[in-house]
């Protein structure tokens, strides 16, 4: 009778080396453009809560642009609905590399970090419905809770100076490339109340020019593409769907393929040529005009007790993780993949924990679901509140196991004939010997592999 075979993957294994490469090649741009986030976020909150308090709102009410063309818009408006576009073009650039030449093509390698990151945003959602509900409230923020800032998270990292291991760097990316691609769908089809139908037309018609010009004619130069953009951008805002749309529209128009070129793909020089304006200049100024809370005793008495406000901030602090943490463990059960060996659940709970630290797009999305400024202050209190608390969760779970995540780190950088290639890739790739005993350990035990090269969850960079 022959023995059914089964697919044992490894969930957290390794990186391969050019993925590994590539995600700490973006990781330097995205852990610099973390600490601007944190500066910038502390720089509004110390701004609003001081006599300054007036100067600031001066500054994010200040309205400028052509009103011709219905672009006299606020400072915040300006980075929100502009500054924005900008992380959601790198965003949908990193996203369609991974559709094309990444772990998401290769469905059996994606599903364990998709599935994850699926129910870490269901789970949050379903969790501030529950919360606001149950308390008399309402749906409306149900979609706040739902976004991972990988910035702000790479940023705590870098503060609190953690060797967390590439695979669960990797994953925590995977979390927030989802999260993306979930946020930009939710904005399109729930934060869009009339529609100008010339405008859109416009848009529509200015991204088939877009793709036309980069993909079929092989266009180069960014003076043909910087007024084109700028144009879509423009038509897609006047037409009621939310501008950054246009952004992630962008990215996923460009191109992946070789096609004989060298060097990076087109869509991976593109992200990396913009990544550093988005991290270190889009983000960060977004930050400082929607964290600008008053934060005061009745405004945190508010958010505990009120439903929605509430609902936020334990769709974070908690939903995250339980959300992250169940649909891994499923899927790894049902699934029957195996935990890398090296790790443990306790770093699945604190990367999930991390991951509930919701910055910038939850403020973008509150914002939206929340146009009345007093519910908005709540909300953003909550953002806050809820943010901060798994941030420091996160930070004791995961100092508590650094000193195994620096053997790891060490591990995975040793270099010791110094020819650029860490030692541990060199070993994994040579082939055993013909006559080698045969592992004869069994499917189901703990840590098992038979990949012989584990696959690597999918990457995002540029956050």
């Amino acid at each position: 009778m022959r023995r059914r075979s089964r697919s044992n993957r490894t969930f957290l294994g390794r990186l391969p080396l050019p993925e590994r490469t590539f995600v700490a090649d973006a990781l330097r741009t995205e852990t610099v453009g973390g600490m601007l986030l944190l500066a910038a976020a502390a720089t509004a909150l110390v701004w609003a809560n001081t006599p300054l308090r007036d100067a600031y709102d001066s500054v994010r009410d200040f309205h400028f642009g052509i009103e011709a063309l219905g672009l006299d818009l606020s400072v915040a408006h300006w980075t929100a609905d502009g500054l924005l576009a900008i992380f959601f073009f790198v965003a949908g650039a990193e996203l369609k590399r991974e559709l094309v030449v990444g772990e998401l093509r290769h469905p059996g390698t994606a599903a364990l970090p998709v599935i994850a990151a699926a129910c870490g945003m269901a789970v949050p959602a379903l969790v501030y419905g529950l919360v606001a509900t149950s308390l008399g409230g309402t749906w409306n923020g149900w979609a706040v809770p739902m976004a991972t800032d990988i910035a702000f998270a790479l940023g705590v990292l870098a503060v609190i100076d953690t060797h967390l291991p590439s695979a669960l760097r990797a994953f925590l990316l995977t979390l927030a490339v989802v999260d993306d691609l979930g946020a930009i769908i939710v904005i399109a089809l729930f934060y869009t109340s009339t529609i100008n139908l010339a405008a859109l037309i416009g848009a529509v018609l200015g991204l088939v020019l877009f793709f036309h010009l980069h993909d079929r004619r092989r266009v180069h130069g960014w003076y043909w593409y910087l007024p084109l953009a700028l144009a879509i951008w423009g038509l897609m805002y006047n037409s009621g769907v939310h501008a950054t749309v246009a952004g992630v529209a962008m990215g996923l128009l460009l191109r992946v393929a070789k096609d004989g070129e060298r060097g990076r793909r087109p869509a991976e020089q593109i992200a990396h040529l913009v990544r550093p304006v988005s991290a270190a200049v889009a983000v960060p100024l977004f930050a400082l005009f929607a964290a600008g809370v008053s934060v005061t005793g009745d405004t945190l008495k508010d958010v505990v007790s009120e439903p929605e406000p509430l609902g936020v901030a334990l769709g974070l602090a908690a939903g995250k993780v339980l959300g992250i943490f169940g649909g891994s463990y499923l899927a790894v059960r049902f699934t029957r993949a195996r935990l890398s060996r090296d790790l443990a659940w306790a770093d699945v709970i604190a990367v999930a924990m991390l991951a509930g630290i919701g910055f910038t797009v939850s403020l973008l999305i509150g914002e939206l679901a929340y146009p009345n400024p007093t519910d908005l202050k709540h909300i953003k209190a909550a953002v806050l509140l809820g943010s901060l608390a798994s941030a420091l969760l996160a930070c004791l779970l995961l100092r508590l196991r650094n000193n195994k995540y620096r053997r790891l780190y060490e591990e995975e950088n040793r270099d010791e004939n110094a020819d650029g290639i860490p030692d541990i890739y060199q070993h994994a790739d040579s082939s055993p010997p013909q006559n080698a005993p045969r592992n004869t350990q069994q499917p189901d035990s703990p840590g098992h592999d038979d990949s012989g090269g584990p696959p690597a969850p999918i990457t995002r960079r540029g956050r």
